[in-house]
């Protein structure tokens, strides 16, 4: 069986042992596959996040010096099922599965550790349990896609974001314009887009973005008077003081009118930031700009050590929510939203390349004015990218 191996940074194409499914998992011919942003700093960072979740006890992550298949963003057909499984459905259906495997008493990371290879090859295991069929014939290169808009959707959700806040996205990467096409979906009506890439803010716009501006010319946050935000700390201080008096004003106890109002949710306006890029130094520089009690959402993956100014943070009582992954509800739903339409995720595919191109598409993926989202489909020869 053909698989995209990384080892020692360095991506081969190898012929590897055929797959065969244990208790409760399921094979799977894979249809197509998607290249994550975490796979690219996979292949950099692996040792860096493999000590880093030895620390939340988890010790069945993959290390640079192994052979390890990427591949956790994909749809397949059913092939064959392992002892203890229901099969339901029958081979040949197109399916999608959360990219976790159960082996005994351990759960692993498809993609992620050596112990569950990813779908970077012609095949790849499943668990039953965590398989769902594909509807509404919604084709394979969107299929693909659910789990990154899964990871979207979550990060949407853990935002608490309503109709009418105003979401600020900064990046414009794959994440970033899946968390738009989320946004847009659930019908958040004041959507700002940040990215330094002409290329990625055209794919912003058409992701449905309200607002797409160039950090280089124009903050994201510049429109901080415009939506009623607090731009700093003199407006919160003169908020409390100016809210005391009016409120003293009244013909009865102003703590009870104070009291009343946070009952109704009355509360100053504030953002909802989502961080999609995940590098060094790109948290504070959120921090330094955001409005006055923004909430921010980090959903861009770092995987070096960073450094933040709490300071800044709580002179701003700025709320921090950090994001990873989804749960199966919110996998099966993403799926259905791009089944049933409510979701368009096609405009982040920019190109689609066979197992032996994949090292190639991953340094085409360091251009952002040509790419976003690259799919492997295995069945597909040679090595070019379109």
């Amino acid at each position: 069986m053909k698989s995209v191996v990384c080892q020692n940074h360095e991506l081969r194409v190898l012929d590897r042992p055929a797959l065969r499914p244990a208790v409760g998992q399921v094979l799977l011919k894979v249809l197509r596959c998607g290249i994550c942003g975490s796979d690219l700093h996979m292949r950099l960072h692996c040792d860096h996040m493999d000590r880093l979740v030895r620390r939340v006890n988890y010790q069945r992550f993959a290390n640079s010096g192994q052979e390890l298949v990427f591949g956790h963003e994909f749809c397949g057909e059913v092939l064959d099922y392992g002892p203890g499984t229901l099969g339901k459905l029958k081979p040949g259906s197109t399916v999608c599965a959360l990219p976790l495997l159960r082996s005994g008493e351990d759960i692993d990371m498809i993609g992620l550790s050596t112990h569950a290879p990813g779908a970077y090859a012609e095949q790849v295991l499943v668990q039953e349990s965590l398989m769902m069929p594909v509807p509404n014939g919604l084709a394979p290169d969107q299929a693909a896609l659910t789990e990154p808009m899964a990871v979207a959707l979550h990060a949407v959700r853990r935002g608490e974001v309503s109709r009418k806040d105003v979401a600020i996205v900064i990046g414009c990467g794959p994440v970033g314009l899946a968390v738009i096409c989320m946004l847009k979906a659930l019908g958040v009506k004041a959507i700002v887009a940040s990215d330094y890439s002409p290329g990625r803010r055209e794919l912003a716009r058409r992701c449905g973005a309200d607002l797409v501006v160039n950090p280089a010319e124009t903050s994201p946050y510049a429109s901080w008077q415009q939506h009623g935000f607090l731009n700093g700390l003199p407006g919160l201080l003169e908020l409390a003081v100016g809210t005391r008096e009016q409120l003293g004003r009244l013909p009865f106890p102003w703590w009870q009118s104070w009291r009343l109002a946070e009952k109704l949710g009355l509360q100053p306006k504030r953002p909802v930031i989502f961080e999609c890029v995940g590098v060094p130094g790109l948290l504070q520089s959120v921090l330094d700009g955001a409005p006055m009690l923004s909430r921010v959402v980090v959903v861009g993956l770092c995987m070096q050590a960073d450094t933040i100014e709490p300071a800044m943070a709580i002179n701003k009582e700025i709320e921090l929510r950090f994001v990873l992954g989804y749960s199966p509800l919110e996998y099966r739903d993403a799926l259905h939203m791009l089944a049933e339409g409510q979701v368009r995720g096609e405009v982040l595919v920019t190109g689609t390349v066979g197992l032996e191109g994949v090292a190639a598409a991953f340094a085409a993926l360091g251009d952002a004015e040509r790419h976003a989202k690259i799919l492997i489909d295995p069945s597909r020869a040679g090595s070019d990218l379109s």
